[in-house]
């Protein structure tokens, strides 16, 4: 995972955890909208790498 992506989850997350300490719930929704962006950004990718053509489960004989 990229350097700069993973801090900007570390951030998300414990401005998550920072407002349930105070009893306000999740910060802002923005944090979940970039957790669930660069989740599907991965799950696309994924998809892109194992139906690439010649890798093993793209060929179905």
């Amino acid at each position: 995972m990229h350097p700069d992506i993973h801090l900007a989850l570390h951030h998300a997350r414990a401005a998550d955890l920072r407002a349930e300490a105070r009893g306000r719930g999740p910060a802002t929704r923005n944090s979940h909208g970039l957790r669930n962006r660069l989740g599907w950004t991965l799950v696309e990718i994924g998809l892109r790498l194992a139906t690439r053509p010649g890798t093993a489960a793209a060929v179905v004989h």
